[in-house]
């Protein structure tokens, strides 16, 4: 007789959930763990790096304020572990990957780290267990890296062990959203496999959208992140379009976002940068080629998101050009430096890639941000300039706003770019 969905969410209440082991212990994996614990699982996190298990126990580490406030309280209780060793993972009753998965230098996906995490995870699985891939990747990741192996060990999956797909929701420095309102899309390899993980997942979010398989939760991943990665190269396109009629192209989204249907607001900036936009399109572009497929829109968005750091560096050559002047010995000063307001990230922030161009072209260039001490640039590292003055600068080009701080100096900066297009001119003299 076929079990209907209903009997499998019976067998999921009948297996009690008490403890959880997160894989990754990052931007993405440390909030997750934070979230099951104050759901009243005990969590088992595990990092290979040493100094970041030691950063979170010293609570040193980049996390919106209520994520903060938990953490400082959970470093202190028992059922909240951190460590180093893989084999407490056959400890959990459920597993969640939370690794990062980037790129190299030649844009494609670098996948040591998930295939890694996935191997300690076979190599440690018992029966019963639930587990669960969070990471973003390719369109097959959770049949490759963990169906297949646990098949070949003798696991049946969906009866011995349970594996599903629940592609993480995570906004690091978003207040508003938060992982407990944002629903997570979930698929199983089975039925069975995504009640089992969906009583992991609703932990953290009440709201679960279920969906057929872990493939297509995988594309639905993907397909929001390039959706992103589209819209916001469109929008660049659009500023520079506004720009040669010598139209405000914030005013121009503004209005179109008046219309109550059809339209999503997408605003152009100086670059993309973290964990999502800049990567997650790029491995559904790696496995396209791989069979000899295309998506042409996707392609050139990508290629435009890529190219963006070098239009901005051309705007402040253009601007310098109308003064009379050229980029040698100018000194610049680029305003925050990471991808977003409000974060310490500095992963694939356009701002680092804006200072390499500015000083290949022979600028002197130094950055002003609040939240990094100092960056990894090409040629060595640059320190912040914590107290800087505008007069001491040629051109100051406004990259990341951090809010909470300050910025009526650059008033008396000859020449400031708003790279962000939304800069409030209120901020020059508060």
């Amino acid at each position: 007789m076929t079990s209907t969905v209903a009997e499998f969410e019976a067998v999921a209440q009948r297996n009690k959930l008490t403890s959880v082991a997160v894989i990754g212990m990052g931007y993405v994996g440390l909030p997750t763990a934070l979230g099951l614990h104050a759901g009243g699982v005990e969590v088992i996190g595990i990092d290979l790096s040493q100094n970041r298990l030691d950063a979170i126990r010293a609570c040193e580490v980049d996390l919106i304020e209520s994520d903060l406030r938990r953490l400082e309280k959970a470093v202190h209780q028992e059922d909240f572990q951190l460590t180093a060793d893989p084999a407490r993972l056959a400890e959990a009753d459920a597993v969640l990957v939370c690794v990062p998965t980037g790129l190299d230098e030649y844009l494609m996906p670098d996948l040591g780290p998930l295939k890694n995490a996935c191997a300690a995870l076979i190599a440690s699985a018992r029966a019963g267990q639930t587990l669960i891939l969070t990471s973003t990747s390719y369109v097959g990741t959770a049949q490759q890296l963990l169906v297949k192996p646990l098949s070949a060990k003798g696991f049946k999956v969906g009866r011995d062990i349970f594996v599903a797909s629940s592609p993480e929701r995570i906004d690091p420095g978003n207040v508003t959203h938060t992982q407990a309102d944002t629903p997570r899309v979930l698929g199983g390899v089975t039925p069975a496999c995504t009640a089992m993980a969906q009583r992991v997942i609703n932990v953290l979010t009440p709201a679960v959208h279920c969906v057929s398989s872990p493939e297509t939760a995988e594309m639905t991943k993907l397909y929001e992140n390039t959706f992103r990665a589209v819209n916001i190269a469109l929008a660049n396109e659009f500023a520079e379009i506004s720009d040669g009629f010598s139209i405000d192209p914030i005013e121009v989204i503004e209005a179109a976002a008046s219309k109550p249907y059809g339209f999503m607001a997408f605003h152009p900036g100086p670059g993309v940068g973290g964990h999502c936009i800049p990567c997650d399109p790029h491995y559904l572009l790696w496995q396209l080629r791989a069979t000899q497929s295309n998506a042409p829109l996707v392609t050139q968005a990508m290629h435009a998101i890529a190219e963006r750091p070098k239009q901005v560096v051309d705007r402040v050559l253009n601007v310098l050009s109308r003064d009379g002047r050229g980029m040698a010995d100018t000194r610049i000063l680029v305003v925050g430096v990471t991808y977003k307001p409000g974060v310490q990230d500095v992963r694939s922030s356009s701002a680092l890639d804006i200072i390499d161009l500015l000083a290949a072209k022979g600028a002197k260039v130094g950055y002003h941000d609040p939240l990094v001490p100092n960056v990894r640039v090409t040629g060595g590292s640059l320190d912040n300039v914590a107290d800087p003055h505008g007069v001491d600068w040629d051109l100051a080009l406004i990259h990341t706003v951090q809010p909470g701080h300050g910025y009526a100096w650059l008033a008396q900066c000859p020449v400031v770019i708003d790279a962000t297009y939304r800069f409030d001119t209120a901020l020059f003299t508060s």
